[in-house]
């Protein structure tokens, strides 16, 4: 028993219904009348058989689907990535994960890294600058705030021209420190792992900058803080922006 109006079933087959729009139109075109077999195209077990039904999967143009981003989604989405607070292990593989995936999705586009770090782990900072140097992308870096210690390095690690500072960021080198303790035999092995690490930055800073080895050597034994006018005259950045680039006004 059916209590849907017949009357609204008459007609040639692949007669319009007056008063439905064109996506709805499509659904009907070539649906069967009472009495025929069953629609056997696509989507057709059985339903296309009444001109009255409509395909649940149909969906006006306003309706196509959306999802919800998250402002992190949003940034990444436009190749923006941010590296912010101490740089340890979970920092550096969020900031990897995403510079891999961005190297992925559309190889040799600009990545943009935008840093605000006091430094951290040197493994997690050297595996940050390996990655950087990995992927064909060239990683254009911002300074935002501060980049101190490892985050100085990955600041001065980006692709020459477009290393960046905002105008009151603040930038610092020193050596590599840790504290060390055990046995007289485990010092002397950790104490000379540290003077290799110091060494190999020295002269990372040096290839980056266009410092001497000496020169880094002198002024990272302590911390050593520049300005961002200061941080372009030692090379670690290549300008100084105080805006960013100028938005198209609505027509």
């Amino acid at each position: 028993m059916s209590f849907v109006n017949q009357t609204t079933a008459t007609g040639p087959a692949n007669q319009p219904l007056a008063g439905l729009p064109d996506y709805l139109q499509a659904g009907l075109i070539g649906a069967t009348t009472p009495g025929q077999p069953a629609n056997s195209g696509p989507g057709g077990s059985g339903a296309g058989s009444d001109p009255r039904y409509v395909d649940p999967r149909l969906a006006p143009p306003a309706m196509q689907r959306y999802r919800e981003m998250t402002i992190d989604e949003l940034l990444l989405e436009n190749r923006i990535v941010f590296l912010v607070g101490e740089i340890n292990h979970a920092t550096a593989t969020g900031v990897i994960m995403r510079l891999l995936y961005l190297q992925n999705s559309k190889p040799g586009i600009d990545i943009n890294l935008y840093i605000n770090s006091p430094g951290g782990a040197v493994d997690d900072t050297l595996a940050i600058i390996d990655t950087m140097q990995f992927i064909s992308a060239e990683v254009a870096t911002y300074c935002i705030g501060k980049a101190m210690s490892g985050g100085a390095i990955i600041l001065a690690a980006g692709q020459k021209g477009k290393r960046y500072a905002l105008p009151h960021a603040k930038v610092m080198i020193h050596q590599p420190y840790g504290g060390i303790y055990g046995q007289t035999s485990d010092v002397q092995i950790q104490a000379e792992e540290i003077l290799k690490t110091k060494d190999q930055l020295n002269q990372m800073l040096a290839d980056l900058t266009g410092q001497s080895i000496d020169q880094i050597a002198e002024d990272s034994e302590r911390d050593k803080f520049f300005s961002a006018d200061d941080a372009k005259n030692y090379g670690i950045v290549d300008d100084v922006i105080k805006k960013g680039p100028e938005q198209k006004k609505p027509d």
